[in-house]
């Protein structure tokens, strides 16, 4: 299959600073994931761009993490989804293997855990999102063990779909937080892989699906939310919302809920869990000048330029771009924000705009998939000639082997 043939060959090391060098880059991007990569590429692409970019991430592995789900349901292998963060760094960039710990906007710097300074000329900041796995009582100790599971991790991926293939029947809750997560629609994907499976072996008559949401609704785009309403009716799915789920008991199989309308808690049984952790801003984001009041990087929503620095940019996950958490936003976000950081250095106006772009590959089973893409306005964007409001097989394809080639070979050389 096109998934499982993902080439690992690590191009020349990219260049790489000491930590008792005195430093100073043109543009120092602050993060090597999705965001951070695709950005690098696209500003130092052509043989005669002699843009200094450097990237500051300390990771030694790049993941693949929309295939999570896939991987969870038993349909991806997870080796798949993993490179080693030096074969994605373009080679024209700089990459400097160390973590930030502190920015100083006021002085065009940022100090890193090793002991650096970095100077810069412009910043861009994309640095993902924290998963906050303390935030639930009894959950860190328990992750992967006894019908405890979550996509949420390389590392605890696998035991979801240990989970679902073994179960026996009973009660099989998956949760959704209250919170902002990546891709807001993953949660419930990896209900409906399950319902699928326990189907197919046997045991959905003799299992009560549960999908708990901190949120008020399945889906915020009505044109989507009435697809999956149908979706969970067929599949008897309980829907309980506005249930967040603030506690694990490992020893009794309690979840513990705090309804987020009356402040109740409420204790369900499970025999299975599928747990979708609370998430935020990096807490060294959080707590620097760069934040707004809720911790994300504060940028202007079109632009991605920050409202106070003007130097400063920020795209992705640790901004607070009023948009899903997606690749698939980045994609769009990265083109607005490399040709205004451009029109920046050349001192011309910023004329790019982000409309609030992202999509969302609903998977509702196996080869079946809505393709949600929406605006800022809850528009639809759709990019096929057809009504993406329907479970479509094709889509399910694009989902499962065209897109991890566009990211891949697209998004991170700066082609997508």
């Amino acid at each position: 299959m096109i998934s499982e043939t993902i080439d690992q060959s690590v191009q020349s090391s990219p260049a790489q600073e000491s930590p008792d060098s005195v430093l100073h880059h043109q543009v120092v991007i602050v993060g090597g994931g999705a965001a951070g990569i695709t950005v690098a590429a696209k500003l130092t692409k052509g043989w005669f761009n002699e843009t200094d970019v450097a990237i500051i991430d300390p990771a030694d592995n790049h993941y693949y993490q929309p295939a999570w789900t896939l991987v969870g349901g038993g349909t991806y292998r997870k080796e798949a989804t993993r490179r080693d963060e030096a074969s994605v760094i373009p080679k024209n960039a700089t990459w400097i293997q160390d973590a930030v710990v502190e920015f100083d906007p006021e002085k065009n710097r940022v100090k890193t855990r090793d002991g650096r300074t970095i100077q810069y000329d412009f910043l861009v900041v994309c640095a993902g999102i924290q998963i906050n796995w303390d935030a639930i009582t009894g959950l860190k100790d328990s992750l992967g063990k006894d019908g405890v599971c979550s996509n949420y991790s390389f590392e605890t991926v696998g035991s979801t779909w240990e989970n679902i293939r073994n179960f026996q029947g009973g009660t099989a809750i998956f949760t959704q937080p209250v919170t902002g997560i990546k891709c807001g629609g993953a949660p419930q994907k990896i209900c409906y892989l399950a319902d699928d499976y326990f189907r197919k072996s046997g045991v959905r008559d003799k299992t009560h699906v549960i999908f708990a949401s901190g949120s008020n609704t399945i889906f915020a785009v009505e044109r989507y939310r009435n697809v999956l309403e149908g979706v969970i009716k067929r599949k008897e799915i309980d829907t309980r919302f506005n249930h967040s789920l603030v506690a694990i008991s490992a020893d009794t199989k309690e979840a513990i809920f705090r309804n987020t309308e009356t402040g109740d808690e409420v204790s369900i049984h499970y025999d299975m869990i599928h747990v979708t952790p609370p998430m935020g801003p990096p807490e060294f984001i959080a707590k620097s000048p760069l934040a707004d009041e809720k911790g994300w990087v504060d940028v202007d929503k079109y632009t991605l330029q920050h409202v106070r620095y003007s130097n400063v940019f920020a795209l992705g996950d640790s901004s607070n771009l009023p948009t899903s958490k997606t690749a698939a936003a980045i994609r769009k976000q990265s083109p607005a924000l490399v040709k205004n950081l451009q029109s920046l250095i050349a001192g011309k106006p910023l004329t790019a705009k982000y409309d609030g772009y992202t999509s969302c590959p609903l998977v509702t089973g196996y080869g079946k998939l809505v393709l949600a893409e929406f605006d800022y306005d809850k528009n639809p964007a759709e990019t096929f000639p057809f009504s993406q409001a329907k479970e479509r097989w094709s889509m399910w394809i694009v989902k499962k082997y065209l897109l991890p080639i566009l990211y891949w070979k697209g998004m991170l050389k700066g082609r997508a």
